[in-house]
């Protein structure tokens, strides 16, 4: 079976784990996100923010995390499979920050193609910072256009999700694919 591989993407607090969520209890096989997992263990070494201490090494860990999940997913038995993020977020996020990286990470996003992308609009009512997210709101708009130049240079064509409640968000992308 050629299954489906859909992405939710959208800068850090704009609802994609809430829509993974509610997607996964309608059933649809999800890959979760990854950079929360890298984060966490992190934290538990010392390091409380590894993406800002050590940006290559992080990014790597979610390249190579995230490379995982759209190989496993091929041998899923479901016609379509979410992702929490795919892997042009990673040179999204660098670039964003100024970081230069080797030609591998361009290499795997043009590699591992994803069948459709929604994209997730920043949305300051919904909008929380925490401990895993260290991003202000006007930093999320701007990861915002980070994401939508890279994901459109790797040639697709991200789909605006409406701000509306999680069970409209997830309706307006079943119906959309």
């Amino acid at each position: 079976m050629n299954t489906k591989k859909i992405v939710i993407i959208g800068g850090p607090g704009t609802g994609k784990s809430a829509v993974i969520d509610a997607l996964s209890n309608r059933g649809f096989d999800c890959m979760t996100e990854i950079s929360r997992q890298v984060t966490l263990e992190a934290q538990k070494n010392g390091i409380d923010q590894l993406f800002l201490e050590d940006p290559i090494w992080f990014s790597k860990q979610l390249l190579d995390g995230r490379t995982t999940q759209f190989i496993d997913s091929q041998s899923y038995p479901s016609e379509v499979v979410f992702f929490d993020r795919g892997l042009p977020d990673v040179v999204a996020y660098l670039d964003y920050i100024e970081v230069p990286y080797d030609e591998d990470f361009v290499t795997r996003c043009e590699s591992y193609q994803y069948d459709m992308i929604f994209i997730l609009p920043p949305w300051k009512e919904i909008y929380k910072q925490d401990n895993e997210r260290y991003e202000t709101f006007q930093q999320t708009i701007e990861i915002h256009q980070f994401l939508l130049k890279w994901y459109t240079r790797f040639g697709y064509t991200p789909i605006e999700v409406p701000k509306s409640s999680i069970t409209e968000r997830v309706d307006f992308i079943l119906k959309s694919i």
